[in-house]
């Protein structure tokens, strides 16, 4: 039939739409042009100190004026961090700046860990600098669109710029602090950070990202940029954002890219130290990073200085912001506490035990590091730098992105943020997603999507839908092709925070217990490797934890009855006999698995002084999102040390009980999961599966009639003349015929290459014959054809899914069917299945002999008149063996057929009452197992087995 008028029009509408679809998915991005310059700023707590700042602009590559987006690097990071994510916004047709924060990178001055007096006033200025670009939308005079994003150190500077400048009208921040005082001196009863454990390795780490490594390429000490008038290197970046450079040290969490998941690389040593050429550079899919040595026309910065800060000078075009004066110190010229200075003979001895940051800042670590305890001065300085201190001054749209895999800025910190934020009447989203400072996924594509989308929300005001106000990633086990872990995101229209929108009560037991302090704090137990979890393969995360003995009590409850997913910080009660004060690290275990797992390796400390009669102490544990499946329990071990944080170093002994029997357990039953990040062939296939079946129904092509041969209604299946050939021309079944009654159970036989599995699948009607056909109870086996319904079928292995349970993995593929539910007769399945308690633990965790047997329970849905078994013993013990034989033939002799292809002939010959023989495609003998067994004569005068007449018939018995 031919296409005439209007299907003609319609079908070449839909091939259409799909060209389309498809053209736009694969369509090159705009390119990427970048340019490099020096921004002098002044700030300090008087206005006096001087510094230069190492940056990179990147107009819109749309062309035209754009929101502008500042982009902030993570600590120990530098420009080069963010640049790729640069290049993907100005891609979106954002004009974004990033920069090299005072003291890192190629910027010249101390850290000051985002000072109001300092990095806020920085920024302040970066933003004056961006509303004079003609590239930049504004929304009046000197007030750009303008938006801020970054991870970790960048995430603080962006809440904090957000408070102290009104200009700033959305932000990301990502896996940052609301307190770091509380981050690094942290306290599970809420007595607060003069009162809580020194957090010692990350603080270490802290330091020693600051110093500079005379491994770097460049590196003198001094990482200023080199003078502007003199020419610059070229560098290019490909506009799909990959960046040819080298990331500017490690990076604990950047925008667009892995928050969270540190990233190797040197420290940016060197600058390009020009300001940028006119913007008329050409680029065809690269980032232009060549300048010519001379600033625009346009208003620019004016760059110039030397290593001990000194600024003077223009670099060609207009100059807005000249400074001038000198600040005399080590690394860019600011140094000698808050207020300047530190010139001197200990001024050496300062940078090597704290790299780049202010000395009063370094004389602040120095105490506590050697105390473990917080000094007033030191929360007030580290508070002064955080969110905490201005309360109700961040008032701008939030979309707060923490890492579940995080114990320096855990959850509990974008929680804080949040609630501090709401309270303004601002808009806020929370996201927790698969990362964070100790590793995990880093979800970049997903991480991007949620940030443009919320930044063409409100800068470019498009419509963009903002998504769910809370979004939790989780586990979705192993996609079964690849075995690559599978994350899903479970979303709910409101946010629960930590104590979750209702919670269920968890009973402990366990006596009390002696726990001893060890002399020195060692050896301590272990949790979380700060830095290092990610490249131990997750030495906290859900993975492995150790505790040391003599030195925990744990109180364990019983195994759940049914899963039971935590979402937010569980709480309990104990209490502490004994005299004087003792730290003690509260966790929380899974145990149930093949070993206990410590969700994402997070501990709570605290301290408390213990009295004879015992002190009760309320503890909130940490923030987690996590599954404990049915017979799992939970053990609450509270340990005397953790080799992440400060422990007394006296020896003590303390006895630890349960004030309450009650873990109260916070849950979210709104967060539903939805399906993972898709690719753009997703979308694209069924558009042109669309295509094809439009072309099939236009052309009015029309599914054959059901053929049915009445005579043959009560066979269960005859084949003949079946032939399928390879593409060489090899066959893989050749002119086999056979027939099967009701009633038997037969053994389909034949050495590897017979053709077995592609006769059963051509029987399923996944695979089209050559030539010869298959009868179902006179129907003739096509795709989709109806009397399928009545085969019940395991072939080539269980596929099922693994972040759901057994039960649900046989209800939702019941469902599928779309038969009634009272045909599955499910528990006549799950008694088949024999799997107790398991059924409601998610498949991931079954042996492989368990998911064998849930995939015959399977194939027995809807009690099939025929069912087809693929090797249905392999996996299973002996007596499992046994019973499995039983139940085939049990189910054979209620008047249904059974068809088995396996390898263990005696167990064949134990089960089958019929069996086909076939061997390089080919049909060798069919009949009675009895008949077989018959027609051989051992010389002990025994009856024969099924083993050597098998050999016999293949030629193959030596």
């Amino acid at each position: 039939m031919r296409v005439r008028g209007r299907p003609r029009v319609a079908l070449a509408a839909v091939v259409v739409a799909v060209i389309g679809a498809v053209a736009w998915a694969v369509w090159p991005s705009p390119a990427v042009r970048a340019f490099d310059q020096v921004i002098p700023v002044t700030d300090g707590p008087s206005g006096d100190q001087h510094v230069l700042l190492d940056t990179t602009f990147f107009p819109p590559a749309t062309g035209g004026r754009g929101p502008a987006v500042l982009l902030a690097h993570g600590f120990g990071g530098s420009k080069r961090s963010v640049r790729d994510e640069a290049v993907r916004l100005a891609q979106e047709g954002y004009a974004v700046l990033t920069w090299s924060a005072r003291g890192f990178g190629a910027s010249t001055g101390q850290i000051a860990l985002n000072s109001p007096d300092y990095e806020v006033k920085d920024v302040k200025q970066l933003i004056d600098w961006v509303a004079r670009r003609p590239e930049v939308l504004l929304d009046g005079p000197g007030d750009p669109r303008l938006g801020l994003a970054g991870g970790s150190y960048g995430g603080a500077i962006t809440l904090m710029a957000a408070a102290y400048d009104g200009r700033v009208d959305a932000i990301v921040p990502q896996i940052t602090w609301h307190d770091l005082a509380d981050a690094l001196f942290p306290d599970a009863t809420g007595a607060g950070p003069a009162e809580g454990v020194f957090k010692r390795m990350w603080a270490g780490l802290f330091f020693s990202r600051a110093a500079d490594s005379p491994l770097a390429p460049g590196a003198d000490g001094r990482n200023v940029p080199t003078d502007p008038t003199q020419p610059t290197t070229t560098s290019s970046t490909p506009s799909n954002g990959t960046s040819s450079g080298t990331s500017g040290g490690t990076s604990s969490g950047t925008l667009l890219g892995t928050p969270g998941a540190a990233s190797s690389g040197t420290a940016d040593r060197t600058s390009s130290g020009t300001s940028p050429a006119t913007p008329s550079a050409t680029s065809s899919g690269t980032a232009d990073r060549t300048s010519s040595g001379t600033s625009p026309a346009t208003p620019s910065a004016t760059s110039s200085g030397t290593a001990d800060g000194a600024s003077s000078g223009t670099s060609g075009g207009t100059s807005d912001k000249t400074s001038s004066g000198t600040s005399s110190g080590t690394s860019g010229g600011i140094s000698g506490g808050i207020s300047g200075g530190g010139t001197g003979p200990d001024a050496g001895v300062r940078e090597a035990q704290c790299g780049r940051f202010l000395p009063a800042i370094c004389d602040m670590y120095l105490q506590v590091a050697e105390t473990g305890r917080a000094t007033p001065a030191a929360v007030e300085t580290l508070r002064r730098s955080s969110p905490i201190s201005v309360p109700g001054k961040i008032r701008v749209p939030t979309l707060l992105i923490q890492g579940e895999h995080d114990s320096l800025f855990p959850l509990s910190h974008a929680d804080a943020n949040a609630r501090a934020i709401a309270a303004t009447g601002a808009p806020v989203q929370v996201a927790w997603f698969d990362g964070g400072h100790d590793g995990g996924d880093g979800e970049p594509d997903w991480v991007a999507e949620r940030t443009i989308a919320w930044f063409g929300h409100w800068l470019k005001k498009d419509g963009t839908p903002l998504g769910d106000a809370f979004t939790v990633t989780r586990d979705g086990g192993r996609d079964p092709g690849t075995r690559r872990p599978v994350l899903v995101h479970a979303a709910a229209s409101r946010y629960s925070g930590l104590a979750g929108a209702s919670s269920a009560s968890v009973r402990l037991a366990g006596p009390d217990q002696q726990v001893a302090g060890p002399p020195g704090g060692s050896p301590a137990a272990i949790s979380t490797v700060p830095g290092m979890s990610g490249l131990l393969g997750g030495l906290g995360g859900d993975g492995v934890a150790i505790d040391m003995p003599g030195q925990v009590a744990a109180f364990e409850s019983a195994p759940l009855a049914a899963p039971l997913e935590v979402t937010g910080a569980p709480s309990a009660t104990v209490k502490v006999y004994g005299e004087g004060e003792v730290t003690l690290f509260a966790k929380l275990y899974d145990v149930g698995g093949q070993r206990p797992s410590l969700p994402q390796g997070l501990v709570a400390p605290f301290r408390v002084t213990a009295t004879p009669a015992g002190t009760p102490v309320a503890l909130t544990l940490p923030v987690i999102d996590h599954r404990f499946d049915a017979g799992h329990r939970l053990r609450l071990v509270l340990s005397t040390t953790d080799m992440g944080y400060a422990s007394p170093t006296a020896p003590a002994v303390h006895r630890v009980g349960l004030a309450s029997p009650t873990l109260t357990a916070p849950t979210d039953p709104a967060l539903r999961a939805a399906g993972g990040g898709l690719g753009w062939w997703t979308w694209a296939l069924p558009l042109a599966a669309l295509a094809v079946a439009a072309a099939i129904v236009l052309t009015g092509r029309r599914r054959r009639a059901d053929d049915l041969d009445p005579a043959l209604a009560g066979v269960p299946l005859r084949i003949t003349g079946l032939t399928k050939r390879y593409r060489d021309g090899d066959p893989a079944v050749d002119e086999l015929s056979f027939q099967v009654d009701r009633g038997q159970v037969l053994g389909l036989l034949g050495p590897n290459g017979a053709g077995k599995t592609t006769t059963m699948r051509m029987m399923m009607g996944l695979i089209h014959p050559d030539a010869g056909e298959i009868r179902i109870f006179g129907h003739r086996v096509t795709p989709g054809a109806p009397v399928l319904s009545r085969l019940g079928s395991f072939v080539e292995g269980p596929g099922f899914l693994p972040h759901l349970s057994g039960r649900e993995n046989l209800e939702l593929y019941w469902r599928a069917t779309g038969r009634p539910k009272g045909d599955a007769h499910m528990e006549e399945a799950l008694e088949i299945a024999g799997l107790g308690a398991a059924l409601d633990r998610a498949v991931r965790t079954y042996s492989q002999g368990m998911r064998q047997r849930l995939a015959i329970a399977q194939a027995m849905l809807g009690l099939p008149d025929l069912l087809v078994l693929d090797e249905p013993t392999n996996g299973l013990d002996p007596p499992q063996i046994a019973e499995m034989r039983r139940v085939l033939t049990r189910y054979a002799a209620a008047g249904r057929t059974v068809i088995v292809s396996s390898h263990l002939l005696a167990e064949v010959e134990q089960t089958c009452d019929h069996v086909v023989v076939m061997h390089r495609g080919r049909l060798v003998t069919a009949g009675p197992v009895t008949d077989l067994l018959g027609g051989t004569a051992p010389s002990n005068g025994s009856r024969g087995r099924l083993e050597d007449v098998f050999l016999d018939l293949i030629g193959d018995k030596a």
